[in-house]
């Protein structure tokens, strides 16, 4: 009776122990601007690279500087049109990109803060770029078609006025703070250098410490990465913020164990817990390379949604997270954390499609590899 009582006893202890609601201790916690929304677009990948700009800025510069997520939408948008049309209509055309479109606008077209073009007009306080993306496709679907036989250079005008009269006109020139920039000027004054930033992923369709093209849907432009094992990727996430650098990442955010409103993603080790482990610590699955190449061959990873991820944290279990910066906005009703999310290590290592830091950020043993 007594082996019963005791056995019954433990069985309590551990049922009451995996249901401890979470207990949050912040380990790093690195100094990144406001949470803001995307409204009604699907933008993420320049709301997420544009406030990882913002926190390399003050890393760099010490100065706080709201930069303009639209500015690289609008600049951005007529290159996805080019490639579509050039591809004959046999290519991704929609809202989605990656962190590099962000980079590769940076590089091409330079920087503009905020204040000097926000992609709103008068009145207008939530970005809905719906409208203008139907209005996109029907163009580029009829360009594609070409009706006339013989496909005219009036379209990238067309195009360019379309994103004029929805995003605004690009600038040449600005004021900000009293001193006059181009979007060039400006972009030497932040100190950021695009081809600082390296773009990594863990996947085993290619070699590890070899650079490929990710087949991703939002990947239209053919951007490259350099390939390392699991533990490195996450190595190396672990290494920029403890020096002092953010990351950007792009993740899957579709499984139910994702909660903007509970502010955590986990991956229970019981697919039974999913619902419950969003309030309450549960023993997580052990994610391997073998795993997470399984999950993004079955689509049940899929690149959904970028992100930025600023700080770790601890549970009171001792379990590792990261501090995620999300583009949802802060309203209470929808999100917890102020609009962050905290990623366990598991869910980090299944659903993190890919990362983007400060070549710097890189531990030395993978900058050696990659010879970088």
């Amino acid at each position: 009776m007594k082996h019963f009582l005791s056995f019954f006893a433990i069985l309590f202890t551990i049922t009451l122990t995996a249901q401890q609601p979470y207990k949050f201790t912040t380990i790093t916690d690195l100094e990144a601007t406001p949470v803001i929304s995307q409204g009604i677009t699907g933008t993420c990948w320049s709301f997420s690279s544009t406030s990882f700009l913002e926190s390399e800025i003050i890393r760099l510069t010490g100065k706080k500087i709201d930069l303009s997520e639209m500015y690289q939408v609008r600049n951005t948008y007529p290159l996805k049109a080019e490639n579509y049309i050039m591809r004959q209509g046999r290519a991704q055309f929609g809202e989605g990109g990656l962190a590099h479109d962000v980079m590769n606008s940076v590089e091409r077209n330079g920087l503009v803060p905020e204040e000097a073009f926000s992609g709103l007009f008068v009145g207008e306080t939530v970005y809905n770029h719906a409208e203008m993306v139907a209005v996109l496709e029907a163009m580029l679907k009829t360009y594609v078609d070409n009706p006339g036989r013989k496909l005219s250079k009036k379209w990238r005008s067309a195009i360019e006025g379309v994103l004029d009269a929805y995003i605004g006109k690009n600038l040449t020139n600005f004021t900000f703070e009293g001193k006059q920039y181009t979007p060039q000027t400006f972009l030497a004054m932040t100190k950021i250098q695009p081809a600082d930033y390296v773009n990594l992923t863990s996947f085993t369709q290619a070699p590890f410490y070899s650079q490929f093209i990710l087949n991703i849907p939002d990947n239209w432009s053919n951007g490259s990465f350099y390939n390392v094992p699991l533990d490195e990727m996450m190595a190396t996430i672990d290494n920029a913020l403890e020096k002092g650098f953010t990351v950007e990442l792009d993740c899957d955010v579709s499984e139910k164990t994702f909660s903007s409103k509970d502010g955590v993603a986990v991956i229970p080790e019981n697919a039974e817990n999913n619902v419950k482990a969003l309030q309450g610590i549960y023993p997580e699955k052990k994610i391997t390379q073998e795993y997470r190449q399984e999950e993004f061959e079955n689509y049940d990873t899929t690149d959904d949604h970028l992100m930025h991820i600023t700080g770790i944290l601890q549970d009171q279990n001792g379990t590792k997270y990261y501090k995620v910066k999300n583009s949802w906005g802060t309203d209470e009703t929808r999100v917890a954390n102020g609009g962050y999310i905290y990623f366990s290590e598991a869910y980090m290592r299944l659903k993190a499609i890919s990362v983007t830091v400060h070549k710097d950020a890189l531990p030395k043993n993978t900058a050696t590899k990659l010879n970088l």
